[in-house]
């Protein structure tokens, strides 16, 4: 078989280092080193092919019983103040991306990218909600009246577009000499020097005394080109900070009754009364509580008072989700893996960006259906079935590189799609829905379409998850009635994820 590039017949010239060995998906495996070694270090076992879904919490900071994190803590709250103290100064394009804007930390492979680790960073946007935030809700930083001390997660609060990702990307900036520097550690004691190489790293530290960051050198593992950056497991979390703005929301009655000032809450109650009435909607409530949040912000501060009160809650949840995040990619996508390898042609390419989707997919389709792969999704015993998200994560994790760039929540102007794989001009989309969702019609009908001319396409695949028979025929009949899987019209491919007998009963 020859493709455009030259001679394919060998299987082994179309595979990746990694894709050769499934194993070599994680740190451990990579570097050749005991997963015991890194959990007595305290290191999280990170993938080296794609982003998984735990990032830092700035919280874990503060609360930690180690000196040296709270330390941390107080080094971005200075880093915060020396920006406020400056803020009443022009704010030229050259300062905002000295001081205000940061490129997301790559090298940690932590956060949301699915199939690799390249994200947005922190970019003029955030600069300037930061800079507008010194001059408001964080006015007070470093001198805050109600909470115990200043949190950076403040700026999430009541700023729209500032989330999860945005906090634990700023933190990771304003703490990444100190994971440089645990990294580094790391390497010296337990990798070999083949496996390791001194970098410079950009912007590793801030020197308040030239007031510009600084680079520095440091001897870190080194993969495919790029050094790679641990993290503490006992600084990571799951789904959101400790002190987040749904969080607040849910508990705006609480937070109102915890205020201790009288006239505090009894402004809050009158202007709530002036703008709500017993026949307000829950939006419009939710929007009342809302600007009552903007226009009181010291009921921001005593709902971060409340939060830091039951901190070692956090603490105990954060362990908890990342050790079942840990154990479920490692112990299943590590299994699939070598499963998918040994059980199917996975690793046999085609030759257009069409057939390297449907290939995946089918591949993908054919290990849930019939080689017990159902399980990675379906976990059984009430434990819950694998949303949207964990699908897309288990399916960017098996889907190995190839000659193809294969690319997650690319957004053309029209909102993120879940796979691009291209090269050049030859783009195929996938987008994956679960089948119990309300408006599965809806985006059958209407959102690939959308997809495929932001992208300049018209080859995509949509990809069903069904858990059970009722979903699998909804999906059969949505499918039908708008007259898909025909010639000339979008390829939507079901996936079977219910519960199967085991061939003995069949």
């Amino acid at each position: 078989m020859t493709g455009r590039n030259g001679d394919w017949s060998s299987v082994a010239e179309r595979l990746t280092p990694w894709a050769a060995d499934p194993a070599g998906i994680y740190f451990s495996d990579r570097f050749n080193v005991d997963p015991q070694v890194l959990e007595e270090w305290g290191a999280f076992d990170i993938s080296v092919v794609t982003d998984l879904p735990v990032f830092i919490d700035p919280f874990l900071l503060f609360n930690s019983d180690k000196e040296e994190y709270r330390a941390l803590h107080e080094q971005i709250v200075d880093y915060l103040r020396f920006l406020r103290d400056h803020a009443h100064e022009p704010l030229t394009p050259g300062r905002i991306k000295s001081w205000y804007t940061f490129s997301e930390v790559r090298q940690n492979w932590l956060g949301f990218t699915v199939d690799g680790n390249a994200g947005h960073g922190l970019g003029k946007k955030f600069a300037v909600a930061l800079h507008g935030a010194l001059g408001g809700l964080l006015r007070n930083i470093g001198r805050e009246p109600i909470t115990d001390s200043s949190h950076v997660e403040k700026l999430a609060l009541v700023s729209g577009g500032v989330g999860r990702d945005t906090i634990s990307d700023l933190t990771t900036n304003l703490i990444k000499h100190f994971l440089l520097r645990y990294t580094s550690d790391f390497a010296v004691r337990h990798l070999s020097e083949s496996d390791r190489r001194k970098v410079p790293v950009a912007r590793a530290k801030f020197n308040y005394n030239t007031q510009t960051w600084a680079s520095q050198t440091y001897d870190l593992p080194y993969t495919d080109g790029d050094f790679v950056i641990l993290t503490p497991l006992d600084l990571l979390t799951k789904d959101d900070t400790w002190i987040n703005r749904s969080d607040m929301e849910r508990s705006f009655d609480m937070v109102l009754e915890a205020v201790e000032n009288a006239q505090l809450r009894a402004d809050v109650n009158n202007y709530l009364g002036q703008r709500l009435t017993n026949e307000s909607s829950d939006k419009e409530q939710r929007e009342a509580r809302l600007l009552a949040l903007r226009y009181f912000p010291d009921l921001v501060d005593c709902y971060i008072k409340l939060k830091e009160d039951t901190g070692d809650e956090a603490v105990a949840k954060s362990r908890e989700k990342v050790n079942d995040t840990q154990a479920l990619l490692r112990d299943q996508v590590q299994r699939t893996a070598h499963d998918i390898a040994k059980k199917t042609d996975f690793y046999g390419r085609p030759w257009t960006s069409a057939q390297e989707a449907r290939q995946a997919v089918e591949t993908f389709k054919h290990y849930i259906e019939d080689k017990d792969g159902w399980r990675l999704l379906n976990k059984g015993d009430n434990k819950g079935l694998s949303s949207e998200q964990d699908v897309q994560l288990f399916f960017g994790l098996l889907l190995q590189k190839s000659r193809f760039d294969v690319n997650r929540e690319v957004n053309n102007g029209r909102g993120p799609v879940d796979f691009k794989v291209s090269e050049g001009l030859d783009k195929s989309l996938i987008e994956f829905k679960l089948a119990k969702s309300s408006s599965l019609k809806r985006n059958m009908e209407n959102q690939v379409d959308v997809y495929k001319k932001a992208n300049d396409t018209d080859s995509a695949v949509f990809v069903v998850i069904a858990y059970t028979a009722r979903e699998i025929e909804k999906t059969k009949e949505a499918i039908l009635d708008l007259g898909l899987n025909k010639p000339g019209t979008m390829e939507v491919v079901i996936i079977d994820a219910s519960p199967k007998d085991s061939a003995s009963k069949v």
